[in-house]
């Protein structure tokens, strides 16, 4: 199980904190990460580019003049692909470019990706990411305490942190999401991520799906055996 020393904003160690092991201790698993990182930037393609045709472009239907007897190319509508200001034919079409990738491939590919970046030490965890003002000179002065300086740095802190939040939207080289907008692009991009103690436990508890299973079945189990007790009590009563 992956210990980590946990820090304060100014540095200095507090404690040790046990990560979990399912989540920070999975083995490097390059092909599925890949196929996330793939649906994910999928996933955030317009797909609104698209050419008109004949259908689509402003102009008569009628036919311009008669098949036979001018001398001239036959012709339908103006709005024909030979003809100035005519349809496309065969240009690009606005088209979904996303595709869904399984709940659980998308959850392995995050343990991945989290589990190496504990491994290359890239991973800090604090305390707790308490401003006490939305200031960006005081977030600044935060990274740099932190050993930051100009690394690209993702931080995952928990809900209702207004100040972090207002403090870091004119720091281009730092990025602050909660623990449930996580993704595969950002964790990759940044050199650096920092979790807060919070944060480190939601993600524990939304990505383990090991533990989910054992919660389920201990409660399938207590409701199996609770029914037969209450048909007990049902027959004598009776």
């Amino acid at each position: 199980m992956p210990t980590v020393k946990v820090r304060n904003l100014k540095n200095e160690e507090v404690g040790d904190l046990e990560l979990s092991d399912v989540v920070f201790g999975a083995e490097l698993n390059e092909s599925l990460i890949h196929a996330a990182v793939r649906s994910f930037m999928a996933s955030g393609r317009a797909g609104t580019v698209g050419t008109k045709t004949r259908g689509d472009v402003s102009g008569s239907g009628r036919k311009l003049w008669k098949q036979k007897g001018t001398g001239r190319a036959r012709i339908a509508s103006i709005r024909s692909p030979l003809w100035k200001g005519g349809g496309n034919v065969h240009g690009p079409q606005a088209r979904d470019w996303s595709y869904n990738m399984p709940k659980k491939m998308r959850r392995g590919a995050l343990r991945s990706a989290l589990s190496e970046r504990v491994r290359e030490g890239n991973v800090i965890v604090i305390d707790d990411f308490a401003l006490d003002q939305p200031k960006t000179k005081d977030f600044l002065r935060s990274l740099d305490a932190l050993g930051l300086g100009e690394n690209k740095t993702l931080i995952v802190n928990s809900f209702e942190n207004d100040n972090l939040l207002l403090s870091s939207r004119n720091v281009r080289r730092a990025k602050v999401v909660n623990s449930y907008a996580l993704n595969i692009y950002d964790l990759l991009y940044h050199d650096k991520l920092v979790l807060s103690r919070a944060a480190a436990g939601e993600l524990a508890e939304l990505l383990d799906t090991q533990s989910k299973k054992a919660d389920s079945n201990d409660t399938a189990e207590e409701s199996d055996g609770a029914a037969p007790a209450q048909a007990n009590t049902e027959e004598e009563a009776a």
